[in-house]
């Protein structure tokens, strides 16, 4: 079975420990306390047990009824404070339990925030799911049902031991030979166990990442009728998840019966040779009574111990897959220029000061864009852009067109940096937009994206995305704009409309007119619009062609587009192939000049 699994277990416990071991010391009080109470309840556990010897000792040897009866109600006391002490310390535990799984799904959550798109891209949301879902759900696992449980049985452990030497040294010797056997079994246990159940675990997540997919592509998958070879993929996975789940609770399942089974004959053991030295007179009933039972419970710590152990293994390994998520380096930002409004009366509303020189003067922001020499690849050794050089001048529109790969969408995705390049610069009004910083870069951009993305929400909360403090009447503007305000009226509940499924119960038209209001809102003076048009029928594009000019008015605008509409009216107009510019101009002049724009105006009408 090992043979069928390549992968490692997890790479460095040691670390994972120390991180785990951070978020437990946040509520450091509250384990504490559930420490000393799991310890209460032990030793009440152990000193209960060891009464049966004064109890027994006092019918046989004594005969006192009232010295019976005391040690009876003693021993019912000290079971009630261990009673009372885990019923404390399991409530307490629920408590800190989710305090620790709130902080970690808060700090990777934010963590998520700060990286750069680069790891998204390189990452299938099923698996970043099933780091918030399964795996939490292990630590969950384990922290309610291991912590508490393994304070408890480590002291039983060793205070079984120390008391079955106290009561009887000569027979603790078989006892002692019967746990090393039950540790090296243990021991070989848990290490193959380690090893699956990290296996499971990755291959939960790639099953999630899988069915989600499908589940998001159904439309897709309905149209090629391509069911049953979803099915015959999804059972190899799960056959690969049931494999590696079975050989972790293979090996995990047998630690208990093989505990128990020795258990069990070192107590018929016991029994045989306590029961021939009570009749020699070399120990008395009440301690062989109660070493019995102590032989008999010594099973049961050793179960709750290793029982604890699988959990804390499959909380270990989804626990470094947080972790490790939470080790990717976050997104950098060395950018010292920010945005700052100007006063009234200024050239531009905004402006661009460098904080790291304050002297120097405000540069307004007018939207001059520049590209000069720029190569850039998403991965070594594979450029897509080649030492590309372009301008938008304040005001106006700039169209790419090409084949699909040109690099049309890379260069909206440099503007905003999504990404940086990796040689030469691209110019925001002078200024080296890696020297801006990322927030106030993207504050002064609006985008509309081909792909749209509803939040849950209402149709307001959508638009009001392109600027959290928008006022309702500036968003039924910013509506207007788009031309979406007539439709949006006609809704059941107009702007209160709630909006599920990523805009399921909206057409693809109406999603993409939301999305041009969001970034019609945010009023930035430059727009990035990427295939913005490329759902909407020619009804509704000639619709909102107005409100888009307004829009567009007066801002740095750059659009990617495969419609003609779109394209002919701009300043200029970027031919791509290869990422490489190998046409510019305007629309007359590219005509002119009968090369590849001319054969894609005559040949498909729309661009791609």
């Amino acid at each position: 079975m090992a043979k069928q699994f390549s992968g490692k277990r997890p790479k460095n416990l040691g670390r994972t420990l120390h991180a785990f071991g951070g978020y437990l010391g946040r509520h450091r009080v509250l384990l504490i306390l559930v420490a000393l109470l799991a310890a209460v309840s032990a030793a009440a556990n152990l000193l209960g047990t060891y009464m049966i010897k004064p109890i027994v000792n006092q019918i046989t040897q004594v005969g006192s009824v009232s010295g019976l009866v005391g040690g009876v109600a003693l021993a019912a006391g000290i079971y009630a404070v261990g009673a009372l002490s885990t019923l404390g310390y399991t409530q307490i535990m629920v408590r800190a339990a989710q305090k620790i799984l709130r902080d970690i799904r808060h700090d990777l959550f934010a963590h998520l925030q700060t990286l750069p798109l680069r790891f998204f891209d390189s990452q299938r949301k099923g698996n970043l799911m099933s780091m918030f879902t399964n795996d939490v759900d292990t630590i969950s696992d384990a922290l309610n049902n291991s912590f508490a449980m393994l304070i408890q049985s480590f002291i039983q452990m060793v205070g079984t031991m120390l008391l079955l030497l106290i009561l009887n040294w000569q027979l603790s010797i078989l006892v002692f030979a019967g746990y090393a056997a039950m540790f090296l079994y243990i021991r070989y246990s848990t290490k193959r166990s380690k090893f699956y159940y990290a296996h499971q675990q990755t291959y939960l997540g790639e099953l999630d990442g899988y069915i989600e997919e499908m589940v998001a592509g159904q439309k897709v998958v309905k149209v090629f009728n391509h069911e049953e070879a979803n099915l015959e993929e999804f059972t190899r996975r799960n056959e690969m998840l049931r494999q590696a789940g079975t050989s972790a609770q293979s090996y995990a399942a047998t630690m208990i019966p093989a505990v128990v089974s020795i258990s069990y004959i070192n107590y018929a053991l016991i029994a045989v040779v306590g029961g021939i030295m009570v009749m020699m007179g070399w120990s008395d009933l009440g301690s062989l009574a109660s070493y019995l039972v102590f032989v008999r419970q010594s099973a049961m710590p050793i179960n709750q111990f290793t029982q604890q152990g699988n959990f804390l293994l499959a909380a270990l390994a989804g626990a470094e897959r947080i972790f490790d998520t939470m080790d990717e380096e976050p997104e950098v930002d060395e950018g010292t220029v920010e945005m700052v409004r100007l006063p009234e009366g200024s050239p531009s509303r905004w402006g661009w000061r460098d904080t790291a020189h304050p002297e120097a003067p405000v540069i307004p922001l007018r939207g001059d864009v520049r590209f000069e020499n720029v190569s850039f690849g998403y991965e070594s050794g594979q450029t897509i852009l080649h030492g590309l050089s372009l301008y938008a001048k304040p005001g106006q529109k700039i169209a790419f067109v090409g084949s699909t790969g040109a690099g049309k969408t890379t260069i909206t995705n440099l503007i905003n940096r999504f990404y940086d390049v990796t040689e030469g610069c691209i110019t925001y009004d002078g200024i080296d937009v890696r020297r801006i910083r990322k927030d106030d870069l993207r504050h002064s951009l609006g985008i509309v994206l081909q792909d749209t993305h509803l939040f849950t929400g209402t149709v307001a909360d959508n638009i009001r995305f392109g600027k959290l403090d928008a006022t309702q009447e500036e968003i039924e503007q910013a509506a207007r704009i788009a031309n979406a305000d007539s439709f949006i009226r006609r809704l059941p509940q107009g702007y209160e409309t709630m909006v599920t499924g990523d805009g399921a119960n909206l057409s693809q038209g109406q999603r993409q007119l939301l999305a041009i209001a969001r970034a019609a809102v945010a009023d930035p003076p430059v727009l990035i619009l990427d295939e913005a048009t490329s759902s909407i029928d020619t009804r509704t594009e000639a619709l909102i062609e107005k409100g888009m000019d307004r829009l567009m008015e007066g801002r740095t605008v750059f659009v990617i587009a495969h419609r003609l509409s779109t394209v002919r009216n701009a300043n200029a107009i970027i031919v791509l192939e290869h990422g490489r510019i190998i046409e510019r101009g305007d629309h007359d002049e590219l005509l002119a000049q009968k090369g590849e724009y001319y054969q894609l105006y005559h040949g498909m009408f729309e661009l791609s």
